[in-house]
């Protein structure tokens, strides 16, 4: 997979290029099973990490595209693409609570901390 850093994302989308818009701490592709959709990663504690290490990208946590028809599951590390296992339903739900509960405890320690500010 190739990488492009942008100011904003194009309208159109290349396969097999990772979009990556600094000032909007996003990064989109198409889906690597080939559908066609496009995937938005949001840049966050949240959410995913970029690590570029002058050469190639990585996103972390794994790519679920579970809201999909493929369903695709994959890693991209090092621009390089690797499938990861299909997720049941019981382990998509599992996995959706326990990126919501992240969420709300992160944004709780931030609430705490600013009102101590």
């Amino acid at each position: 997979m190739q990488h492009r850093f942008v100011d904003s994302i194009p309208e159109q989308l290349d396969e097999g290029v990772l979009y990556i818009s600094l000032t909007y701490s996003t990064v989109i592709h198409k889906c690597v099973c080939g559908c066609g959709n496009e995937v938005v990663t949001p840049l966050s504690p949240t959410d995913w990490e970029l690590t570029f290490n002058g050469e190639t990208v990585s996103l972390y946590p794994s790519i679920g595209n579970w809201g999909f028809e493929c369903q695709s599951h994959y890693f991209i590390t090092r621009n390089k693409i690797k499938h990861a296992l299909k997720w049941s339903d019981k382990q998509i739900e599992r996995g959706r609570k326990a990126e919501q509960a992240e969420k709300k405890k992160y944004f709780s320690k931030r609430k705490r901390k600013r009102r101590k500010e």
